[in-house]
């Protein structure tokens, strides 16, 4: 088995996801001993924006700065990741309602035409192969479930859903824990149903 581990926090080790991203990975390790990790910690070592350059070389244009050309084959190489690996765990803790600009700019080495999705005369398809299993990891300090007052400024889990879907991406296992910030109670609540949740995990 081949797992990419992808760490997005910025807290370093305050951060509830990497936690529980580390409690993914043992627990998957423990069914498979044998499992190869690839692991990035997009905090400490971040991918840069996009900027015209990457889009100009997308679209065929020679490149010659040479800081591009290195984060355009890092790029590639994610694709290659992402292709390879048969299990994905995710962190994705909320930042302002969304994702962390870390992750983001991760996603938007792996959502390229052509390469990771094609449009043709049904609309798009993801060209990611099928059978792989993701296991993302939502941590948030607020309640945005579906019920809850602040749920329609989610846009954190239904946009990770919604872009990995787009490539093909659609056997996803959400383990959340929210409602962080609210006090000590409802955090150790949290981390009990997550880690229960992780426990379950059959991959």
């Amino acid at each position: 088995m081949k797992i990419l581990h992808i760490d997005s926090s910025i807290l370093g080790d305050n951060s509830a996801s990497r936690v529980l991203t580390a409690e993914t990975i043992s627990h998957l390790k423990a069914s498979h001993p044998g499992a190869e990790i690839t692991y990035h910690d997009l905090a400490a070592h971040p991918i840069p924006v996009l900027s015209a350059g990457h889009v100009a070389a997308r679209f065929g244009a020679e490149v010659t700065d040479e800081t591009i050309q290195a984060d355009l084959a890092r790029g590639n190489a994610h694709v290659d990741e992402l292709f390879a690996a048969d299990v994905i765990v995710i962190a994705v803790p909320m930042y302002n309602f969304t994702v962390p600009a870390q992750l983001k700019n991760w996603i938007d080495r792996v959502v390229v035409a052509g390469k990771t999705f094609s449009y043709g005369e049904n609309g798009p398809a993801g060209l990611v192969p099928q059978g792989k299993k993701v296991v993302l990891i939502s941590t948030r300090g607020g309640n945005y479930t579906p019920g809850n007052p602040a749920a329609v400024m989610d846009h954190q889990e239904p946009y990770m859903s919604a872009v990995l879907g787009f490539l093909g991406l659609k056997d996803i296992t959400w383990i959340r824990a929210e409602g962080l910030s609210r006090g000590p109670e409802a955090r150790e609540a949290a981390f009990k149903a997550a880690r229960a949740e992780i426990a379950a995990l059959s991959l």
